[in-house]
């Protein structure tokens, strides 16, 4: 095989022979790594920041459930398109930095694809029964926990927390995965 000045690029030409060529510059590899740390990071923060912070925050200054149930609702959305784009980002930059959509096949990038999908569940599917039951029921804390209304609403929230932890846990195996192919000897991933 041919030898590379930058183990970590990915080659062009033929390697078998010696004639590789580097298709990008140290800076230019570490730039695209950075984007997809920065990417997950970001998706992550912004979830554990939602999660652990905002939403009990909400519920425990906000005078009442419904105004602190909109500004969680607020605060999903923006959450939910910034992780997307992020998503799409960190695997842009994979594509980018590997030449080749086998990097798109690696439990790494699997568990980002696991996020956006997750999310777009989250935002489309689950969200949009949630507000519509919210405008139903006029005012979530003044509506009886055996409505039928509320234990649909329930049972939504209840999924929608679940989705959302499981964009979270994907995306620690994700950074876990990030950070193990990083120091892997010859990664080309």
């Amino acid at each position: 095989m041919g030898w590379r000045a930058f183990p970590d690029c990915p080659l062009e030409g033929d390697a078998v022979a010696g004639t590789a060529t580097v298709l990008y510059s140290a800076p230019m590899m570490n730039f695209l790594r950075t984007l997809e740390f920065l990417g997950l990071s970001m998706w992550l923060g912004s979830d554990v920041f939602l999660s652990f912070v905002v939403a009990p925050g909400a519920f425990r200054i906000l005078a009442s459930r419904d105004q602190a149930g909109a500004m969680v609702g607020f605060g999903l959305w923006w959450m939910h398109m910034i992780g997307v784009v992020c998503g799409i980002v960190i695997l842009l930059a994979r594509l980018a930095r590997t030449r080749t959509f086998a990097s798109l096949a690696t439990p790494a990038a699997l568990c980002v694809v696991l996020m956006i999908l997750l999310t777009v569940v989250s935002q489309h599917a689950v969200s949009p029964k949630m507000a519509a039951l919210r405008v139903q029921m006029g005012s979530i804390q003044a509506t009886a926990s055996d409505n039928p209304l509320f234990v649909e609403f329930s049972k939504l929230h209840r999924i929608s927390v679940s989705l959302e932890s499981g964009v979270l846990l994907a995306g620690l195996a994700g950074m876990y995965l990030m950070v193990k192919e990083l120091v892997s000897v010859g990664s080309k991933f």
